[in-house]
């Protein structure tokens, strides 16, 4: 089990002792996450590994995931795409299942705790039904809220009117709202199987179960099947690139329990990249970490062509492997890629298959871009950042009308 103390080689022995006086200032306090899902996607990633570490710094953190029928999760992805922009209209009875199946949760969910934390729009109903007593509760968004459709916001808002404080990931989602909100940005961890260093041996093996040859470059990208990831566009690009250059394209992702659209968008790619050998769709099952590490390290170029992205740990993840990435200029990827510097945004097929020729025929640009980007997550997107800004955020809520914190030293005696 990987504790605190192995990030110190990472991130310093100064920076490690800052987290535990951090964690003493709300050391036995309860917390509990709850979100819609243990497996797929970046919020469960992260779950797995922040909420060991709260425990170890002695937080008393659990995790509850809230169940539904494949009809609830059809609504909730509905919900999900709308509040990303996506014109969609939601009946009576949609809107009244999705109140229900929150409520018959809240029955066998206990949330008696000094903090909840609601990761989402699937679960954000629970405040509803549950007693307005000392428990704070904070909406948790994930996703990119910048242009959400309006009348679901309306909708919605009623419930996030009882939370004492939101968190988004970028400034540009938040909302008008009656309670603070605050800015957390998600992260990796550099230790998880997904981005610790491999061995080549590891990385061959991987390969090999794939039928993968690295007989010329390879463009990756890593995602959930799913349309705002715009798969169908990046095989499009690719085509445009291949004209010119003899490359590969590998598009592996997997399928989330609370996304039943996503085997719909596989068929789709896979009717698209039919009877193209250069294209391997891999559908990844739970827990693949070594294998999508081993894709990202051995790919020239990474791709991330969303449309519409609450942040994109995939980026994140290639950017910390030393990998040049090219990503939609949308949402959390924003803060991520900068032109030349860290990596390349782009707004179309045309401008993704310019930047994966830039790169391919400069590999001297490439690994000066890759380089700088892993400095960039080192910095600012690593999980003991993550661990930091959860930890500061518990305090401040738990001791509202404070402007300072003391850490490490006590009022009387600080700065002697």
């Amino acid at each position: 089990m990987i504790s605190l103390e192995d990030y110190q080689s990472i991130i310093g022995k100064r920076n490690i002792k800052q987290i535990k006086s951090l964690a003493r200032l709300y050391r036995g306090k309860k917390i509990i996450m709850v979100n819609s899902t243990k497996d797929g996607g970046g919020v469960a990633e992260m779950l797995h590994r922040l909420v060991p570490l709260l425990n170890e710094l002695g937080i008393n953190c659990r995790w509850e995931v809230i169940n539904g029928n494949n009809g609830f999760f059809n609504i909730t992805k509905n919900i999900h795409n709308a509040l990303q922009g996506k014109r969609i209209k939601f009946s009576n009875e949609d809107l009244e299942k999705f109140i229900r199946v929150n409520k018959e949760n809240a029955k066998s969910i206990n949330l008696d705790a000094d903090m909840v934390i609601i990761h989402d729009p699937q679960p954000l109903p629970l405040v509803d039904f549950y007693p307005k007593n000392k428990t704070k509760w904070v909406w948790r968004c994930h996703i990119d809220m910048s242009r959400p459709d309006l009348s679901l916001w309306k909708f919605l808002r009623k419930y996030l009117m009882e939370y004492n404080a939101s968190i988004f990931s970028i400034a540009k989602f938040s909302k008008i709202l009656p309670h603070p909100q605050y800015l957390i940005a998600p992260s990796i961890d550099p230790l998880s199987g997904k981005n610790r260093e491999l061995s080549s041996k590891e990385i061959e093996g991987v390969l090999k179960t794939f039928n993968i040859v690295r007989d010329k470059p390879i463009i990756l990208q890593v995602s959930r099947f799913d349309s705002f990831k715009d798969p169908i566009g990046v095989i499009k690009a690719f085509r445009i690139v291949r004209k010119e250059i003899n490359c590969r394209l590998i598009l592996a992702g997997g399928l989330a329990s609370d996304d039943p659209e996503g085997e719909m968008v596989l068929e789709e790619v896979k009717k698209e990249a039919r009877g193209d050998p250069d294209i391997h769709i891999l559908l990844l099952e739970s827990k693949s970490d070594i294998k999508i590490n081993a894709l990202q390290r051995v790919a020239d170029v990474v791709l991330q062509k969303s449309l519409k992205e609450g942040f994109g740990l995939t980026v994140t993840e290639a950017m910390w492997k030393e990998k040049p990435v090219i990503g939609g200029e949308v949402g959390g990827i924003t803060i991520q890629l900068h032109n030349h510097r860290t990596g390349f945004l782009v707004n179309s097929i045309e401008g993704a298959a310019y930047r994966i020729r830039y790169l391919l025929n400069r590999p001297s640009v490439s690994y000066k871009i890759g380089n700088q980007a892993k400095k960039f997550v080192s910095q600012n997107f690593l999980i003991t950042r993550h661990l930091r800004d959860y930890l500061a955020l518990f305090y401040i809520l738990g001791n509202p009308g404070k402007d300072i914190i003391y850490i490490g030293k006590s009022k009387k005696n600080f700065g002697s």
